[in-house]
């Protein structure tokens, strides 16, 4: 039987972050509501010309060889973002990465959960293919606004997996169980640029959709959490995930799977504290997170995933470990993390929120930010201009 699964891992986040404790003493708020309530200690702050398609590319080319570009034959861009109504946003990776021609290029949507979507769909392809690989990626701004309810949450990011069949990382299981509600826990119609949330609702259909997957989940394949390794959670913040995993508990769980399965989930937050919520890549940053940085896991070890996207359609699936995993992930990511400009809060309502101001002809140009390996460089007539930066120009 073919085995299918995640090949390899990348991720990308902005160059500027915002410590959790200037954004509660600005607004008035105990610094331990946000680093013990939500448990994050920064956010990721993009500045315009950072977008969508920039961390997309960045995190692929950090993983990709030219002999994967000449396989690739799929590119699927997971996003609640999108910068264009009609243009996939994985049109313009493709052309940065310079990846072959003959590739279907599309982009999805369903909130946070569009990149379990994306890789369902990766996993049919190379069951009929098996000899292409496709390229999934997740990434958005989780942009709220100036002193509501969800600016503790906010982030920016991009995680990029590369699916094949005998991958090196994660090899997929024929498991899964998919659940959909029509819910209004957070949407954000054409004409908004930030969303509405109703944010304790959306806490409680979390939880709810959680619970209801998992039994359901257990019933099918005959389940227990004593069979995995870890529980890989969606983390729109790390203490809702927490919580779902403390729910999970019953009388019945031993202390020793208990223990178990709340040290990785701690290990499986640890960028995502000092990155902040990045909606569909949410989740595979919390399994980048477990798979870098915990010191117990190890080769067959079996770990199940929860994906949650408002609306709401939840998804949990599961996979084990491929001998060998650890050679390739990287090993001095948090310093790169920690390496971020910090910012003043004044400075991150500038950055964050900075819009595009266009011209009668709808030609736009740009302040110069730091970014990744590409740049929005500005809009002309109305088309986004994207270039590669020499690392000579970066500021």
């Amino acid at each position: 039987m073919l085995t299918i699964g995640i090949d390899k891992i990348g991720f990308a986040t902005s160059q500027y972050m915002l410590e959790m404790k200037e954004l509660a003493i600005a607004r008035n708020e105990d610094p331990a509501k946000f680093k013990e309530g939500l448990l994050l200690d920064a956010l990721s702050i993009s500045p315009i010309t950072e977008d969508i398609v920039t961390l997309a590319s960045s995190a692929a080319s950090d993983i990709l060889t030219e002999d994967d570009k000449q396989t690739i034959d799929m590119i699927i861009l997971a996003t609640e973002s999108s910068i264009d109504q009609s243009k996939a946003a994985s049109v313009y990776v493709h052309s940065l990465l310079n990846i072959q021609p003959f590739v279907r290029s599309i982009e999805m949507k369903e909130a946070c959960y569009s990149a379990t979507a994306a890789l369902d769909y990766a996993r049919l392809h190379i069951e009929n293919h098996p000899d292409s690989k496709v390229l999934v990626l997740a990434s958005d701004i989780a942009k709220y606004g100036i002193n509501t309810s969800g600016e503790p949450t906010q982030g920016a990011g991009s995680i990029a997996l590369l699916i094949s069949k005998d991958p090196h990382i994660l090899a997929l299981h024929n498991k899964s169980v998919a659940h959909t509600r029509d819910i209004m826990d957070f949407w954000r119609p054409n004409y908004r640029n930030t969303p509405y949330v109703d944010g304790m609702y959306s806490t409680k259909q979390y939880l709810d959709t959680l619970k209801i997957t998992w039994q359901e989940y257990q019933k099918r394949f005959d389940a227990e959490l004593s069979d995995y390794a870890a529980f890989c959670f969606h983390l729109p913040f790390p203490k809702l995930a927490l919580k779902g995993l403390n729910k999970l508990f019953t009388k019945e769980t031993s202390k020793e799977v208990k223990e178990r399965l709340t040290d990785n989930f701690y290990h499986s937050i640890t960028y995502s504290k000092v990155v902040g919520n990045i909606y569909t890549g949410s989740l595979y940053l919390g399994l980048l997170s477990l798979l870098e940085n915990s010191p117990t896991l190890k080769a067959d070890d079996k770990i199940i995933l929860f994906s949650y996207g408002s609306g709401a359609v939840t998804e949990i699936f599961s996979g084990h470990l491929v001998e060998g995993y650890k050679n390739h992930l990287q090993a001095n990511r948090m310093a790169q993390l920690q390496a971020r400009t910090a910012l003043s809060v004044k400075e991150y309502e500038e950055m964050f929120f900075e819009e595009p101001k266009m011209d009668e002809e709808g030609n736009a140009n740009f302040k110069s930010y730091k970014t990744g390996p590409f740049a929005l460089s500005g809009i002309q007539n109305h088309q986004r201009q994207y270039i590669k930066v020499d690392e000579n120009d970066k500021n």
